[in-house]
Parts: C-alpha cells; structure tokens; sequence
C-alpha cells in the first residue's frame, strides 16, 4: 500500500505529538489495569485477616439475622448476606458502620454465630490497597477529583483514538517487510521502533475497544440518562446504592409478609436463571419498601459489573423484578450496552479472558514506553542535525521524565501491594495514597535531578 510522502508526514506528526501528550498517562492506566483484572482476589490478599470462628450454614441465616438486628438495630436499614465469605468479608452477613455514600461503603460489621450460638460481630475496614489501584487506572494517575478526571480521561482516550489510526496508516506501507522485524544490530532506536510496532499491531483490536469504552465511561452519566428514556428504566445505574433506586414494583409488596428464607431465595435463582451464581443477596429499606438486588456471575454471558451481574428480586416471593442487569436475561438494548462494558472489564469468559486482558494491558503500558523513547530519539536527532551538542531543555526534561514516571508507577504500585500483603492493619485509607504518591515522586525526582549522559 502507498501513501503520498506528505501525508504520511502529517500522520507522523500527529501520532508523536498526540502520544507524547497521552502516553505517559496511558501508561499508568494500562498498567494499574491490568493490575486491577484481579481486584477482588488482591483485596482478599491485603484484609487483615479477622479473628472469628467460621460462617454459619445459610440454613442458620434467619437465626443469625435476628440476633444482629436484635443487637444492631441498624442493620435492617441495609445488609449483605454473604453466600461466598472470604477473607475480606469472613462472616455470613455484613452491613456498613456508617450509611453508604455512593460506591464508597467504608468499614464494615460482620458477624456470625459461635459454635455456643452466642452472636460474634467483628469490625472490618475493606482493604483499600486493590481499590486505590483501580483509581489510578480510572483517574490515569492524576490525584483530581473524581468528576473532573473522568471528563479529562474522556479528553485522553479521544486522543488515544487519534493515535491508533495515525499509527495504523504509518504502519500500513511497511506492515509486509516490518511486522516481524527486530533489528538487534542497528541499534537501539530501531530495536524501540519494532517492538512498538509489534506491540501495537498485534493488539490493535484490544486498544481500539479500550479507547471506545473509556469514552463511554467518561461520559458515563449522560449515558445512563439516555438509557433510562429510551429503555423506559428507573434504574439509573446499577452500582446506586439499593436505597436510591425507586422500583414500583417494590411498592406492590405485602409488607406484612415475611421475608423468604436466603435458601428458597437461591432456590428460586437457579429455577428463574439456570447458570447464573449468586455471590450476594444486598437488602435495603428503598423507597417502596425492603428491596433486594442479588449480585452473582454466569461465564457464558457478559456482565455489566467488573465482577458480576445483578438482578433485582422480590425479597417475599423470590420473583425476579428486573433482569435489566442480569446476564443472559437482558433485553436487546441492555445487552449491546453490557458488551461495552464487558469488553473493556473483560467480564465474560471466566479467568482465561482476564489473564489475556493482562498480557494485553502490560503490552500496551510498554508499548507507550516504547512510544515515547521513539519521540525523544527522534527528537535528539532533529536537534543534532541542527548543530545542537546537548538536549534542549525540553527534550532534557521528557527524557528523564519517561523513564521516572514509568518507574514510579510501578515501584509504587509495586510496593502498596507489598506493604498491604504483610501490613495490612496500617495501610488503610489515606496511607495507601501517602505511600504510593511517595515512591512515585521519589523516583520522579531521582531521574529528573540525576546527571543525562551526553
């Protein structure tokens, strides 16, 4: 394929120009991405591990219920029974110390009962550590509000976009005799160059769905919006905490009814959505009365959540209110959004898919590295040919900049997930930011400050 030399001059300076500006953020997000694949296991890893005796059988759920909210009136107004404990939730039911503020639930009672039936509560604090990861990848790194770094994380992956069609179309005239190239003996620079071009092609389809779905997230509320008019739904998203969700089916309920043993409710699920396992039954006191949105996962379908899918259920009958969210039970309009959301979550397929979405993100985090070392090189030799014996100062700064934030990044990460591993009880709330953001600027400054060779 052949492309007037003119115009592949101006792809070549907007894919430099626009990657420079984005790579150094896109690192941290595909790195900390990829990392986060396993969120739920490496918070499990980073709790501190409770002193108390096992969960009770499901069939005892009522018992323990009633001796909670006999102790902890609190707790009808919203609770979690746990059908899958582990190490960060070790008892059969949990509920918030504090009422939830959006996705944020903070420390948590979980109880269970002693082997005497005697009530046992302990206090957990989630093990922010996985969680933080997480952000960096969502917030590209950068310590702004939630709110503003989502829209400029939209401004990004428009320009990421950019520069995944300029790269193809520079790439395209030399893809037969590149593709597999590694030129070891011509030096650095072409060695860069093919490995980022290796990098690039080989993983184009996974960056071409990762820019399109950042920018649905970016945009994520006016989207929620527009699928609640067009898809006729009152749940604007299905990570609102339950008290905030109106369901006028809710209203229809016989309060006066008991409410349907944890058993029969899981018994009900596997009649009502055969494949699909439930992990969490979540009750909460909503508008129209006690409500309760199941969460769980089915493999065979794409889920909505990083995790799981959910489903909202009739707390006295087992009945399934709404499938809106549940895997394999949505309706055609539901499920073409889900897939956005599962492709760039990689929640469909079970553990194989996530451990390729690793691979991929750590790729694609070296393959901005590689990006931005082919800038500096190129501007290096720019400068030379001009007569220039040294960096400018700006090319001086972006060389050691590259190198000092992609070592920050991943000490950083590297060392939170250490400490939460062997010190889980001190790294909890603002330590893990202290921590990482410590070792990030350290290393930030060791290369900006160190001696460039010339």
């Amino acid at each position: 394929m052949k492309i007037r030399s003119d115009i592949l001059r101006v792809y070549r300076e907007v894919h430099g120009w626009v990657g420079i500006c984005a790579g150094l953020l896109l690192f941290v997000a595909f790195f900390a991405g990829a990392v986060s694949m396993f969120e739920h296991p490496l918070q499990n890893l980073t709790s501190p591990q409770l002193d108390m005796p096992p969960p009770v059988p499901l069939s005892r759920t009522p018992d323990l219920l009633e001796k909670v909210f006999s102790a902890y009136p609190q707790a009808r107004q919203t609770y979690t029974i746990l059908l899958a404990p582990d190490r960060s939730l070790p008892g059969r039911v949990a509920w918030p110390v504090h009422p939830p503020h959006g996705h944020d639930t903070g420390p948590m009672f979980v109880a269970t009962l002693a082997p005497d039936g005697a009530l046992v509560v302990r206090q957990q604090a989630i093990a922010p550590v996985a969680h933080f990861i997480d952000m960096l990848h969502q917030e590209l790194g950068i310590p702004l509000p939630h709110a503003i770094s989502r829209a400029f994380m939209g401004i990004i992956a428009l320009l990421y976009g950019m520069a995944l069609i300029s790269g193809v179309l520079l790439f395209l005239p030399t893809l037969a005799r590149n593709l597999f190239a590694f030129r070891f003996r011509e030096g650095p620079r072409k060695l860069w160059l093919d490995l980022h071009n290796l990098l690039g092609f080989f993983s184009l389809p996974f960056h071409i769905v990762m820019a399109l779905t950042s920018v649905v997230f970016a945009f994520h509320d006016p989207i929620f919006a527009v699928q609640s008019r067009v898809f006729g739904t009152s749940h604007a998203s299905p990570h609102l905490p339950m008290n905030k969700i109106s369901s006028p089916v809710a209203a229809n309920q016989h309060p006066a009814s008991p409410l349907l043993p944890p058993t029969e409710l899981v018994s009900s699920l596997e009649t009502q959505a055969p494949g699909f396992v439930p992990t969490t039954l979540t009750y909460s006191q909503g508008r129209g009365g006690m409500m309760l949105r199941v969460s769980g996962q089915d493999s065979r379908y794409s889920m909505r959540g990083p995790t799981a899918g959910f489903a909202t259920v009739d707390p006295r009958s087992g009945k399934v209110l709404s499938a809106d969210y549940l895997p394999g039970h949505q309706k055609t309009g539901f499920a073409i959004l889900t897939v956005f959301f599962a492709l760039h979550f990689g929640s469909f397929g079970g553990n194989a898919i996530r451990w390729g979405y690793v691979l991929l993100g750590l790729a694609g985090a070296g393959m901005f590295y590689t990006g931005n070392r082919l800038w500096i090189d190129a501007r290096r030799r720019r400068e030379k040919a001009t007569g220039l014996r040294r960096d400018s100062l700006p090319t001086s700064i972006l060389a050691r900049l590259t190198p000092g934030w992609v070592a920050g990044c991943v000490s950083g990460i590297t060392v939170i997930l250490l400490l939460g591993a062997i010190k889980p009880d001190i790294m909890t709330g603002t330590a893990v930011a202290y921590v990482y953001y410590a070792v990030f600027l350290s290393c930030l400054s060791f290369f900006l400050c160190r001696p460039q060779k010339t």
